[in-house]
């Protein structure tokens, strides 16, 4: 990034920071009633319209991502074409979650109507080819028309599996292989000089990931050290493929736990289950994001770290909305916003 675009980027960053839900309101809005939150957050005009229950809080959502993603658009205006790429991979999960309900739709044979109303209306620079994809004659149709654009990687990469397994599971999973799988490669293609904070940052997303999915796959869905060993993605921080390889082949939580390198190892130490895991896991990442925000110099990872943290804001102001809307103890609140652990953790569940 050229010298004079560097501190208009961070200068932004910075101001739009003031937008962020600092960790010590959490607990307070947790106690705010529905009018209360509308007026807060500017959501008055979605929650007073005659809908019911779920369109309101599909309304809520939609205007929550368009939020997210408007801001992401303006981040991304000073950047280079590289800088910028890789931030846009990082935002267009949202149009993989579009793609994954197009896709069940043609596995399942979903009324269009049906599929419609559970898309989101992203703007053009994440958006999918919806009406094209929607004209598709199943899955693997819908894969090759998608091959041709910024979504190419992703849809062939999806396309091979399929062709080869047939297993809805083995397509979902691929598909969200190659999304970081991407992050890490486009990291790769930014100058060395501008690395070294986006590869903090993205390290500690990626460790998250791989350790999820290594957990998930090993002991939830019953796979075997090749088989889950297959399905992830090599991290650009602490756990690097060689690290994947020697934990894929531990046989419970306590002893993969056991063998993580710090600082993975003191903050997950003593997690009993799975979503104990993944709370302190996204802990770590947010914890990195504010830390590069507040200290870092990079414009690019601190727009990065901004839209990390923007984003699990907006995850937190929609659980609280629908915790109003269906009228949730505020306990059960508490403990959907991380405010609050569970008071009975699942167990977790190794493989026979």
């Amino acid at each position: 990034m050229s010298r004079l675009r560097e501190p208009y980027l961070n200068t932004r960053v910075s101001a739009m920071s003031e937008r962020l839900i600092a960790p010590d309101e959490v607990s307070a809005l947790c106690g705010l009633s529905l009018p209360e939150l509308a007026q807060r957050f500017g959501l008055e005009r979605l929650l007073e319209e005659p809908h019911d229950r779920r369109a309101k809080s599909r309304g809520v959502k939609q205007a929550l991502i368009n939020t997210l993603l408007d801001e992401l658009r303006v981040l991304i205006r000073p950047m280079n074409a590289v800088e910028a790429g890789l931030v846009l991979a990082w935002g267009r999960k949202y149009a993989l979650f579009n793609l994954k309900t197009l896709l069940r739709g043609k596995l399942y044979e979903l009324d269009q109507a049906e599929i419609r109303a559970n898309l989101y209306e992203l703007p053009e620079h994440v958006r999918l080819p919806q009406q094209d994809l929607f004209q598709a004659e199943g899955v693997l149709e819908l894969l090759r028309k998608l091959e041709q654009g910024p979504y190419s990687l992703i849809a062939k990469q999806g396309r091979e599996v399929f062709e080869q397994k047939r297993d809805p599971f083995a397509l979902e999973a691929a598909l969200d292989q190659r999304y970081y799988t991407e992050m890490a490669r486009r990291l790769q293609q930014v100058p060395e000089s501008g690395q070294a904070e986006l590869k903090q940052l993205l390290g500690a997303v990626l460790d998250r990931v791989g350790l999820l999915w290594l957990l998930r796959f090993r002991f939830s869905y019953g796979l075997s050290p090749s088989e889950t060993f297959y399905q992830l993605v090599p991290s650009v921080g602490l756990l690097h493929r060689e690290r994947l390889l020697s934990l894929v082949n531990l046989e419970s939580l306590e002893a993969i736990l056991a063998a993580l390198p710090e600082p993975l190892k003191t903050a997950l130490a003593g997690s009993q289950s799975l979503i104990e895991v993944q709370q302190r896991l996204g802990g770590q990442v947010t914890q990195e994001s504010r830390r590069l925000l507040t200290k870092g110099h990079s414009g690019v990872a601190r727009a990065l770290a901004y839209l990390i943290l923007r984003e699990h804001g907006v995850l937190i102001l929609f659980s609280l909305v629908q915790g109003q809307l269906l009228g949730l103890p505020r306990e059960l609140v508490e403990i959907a916003v991380e405010a609050h652990p569970p008071d009975c953790p699942l167990p977790f569940q190794s493989a026979a």
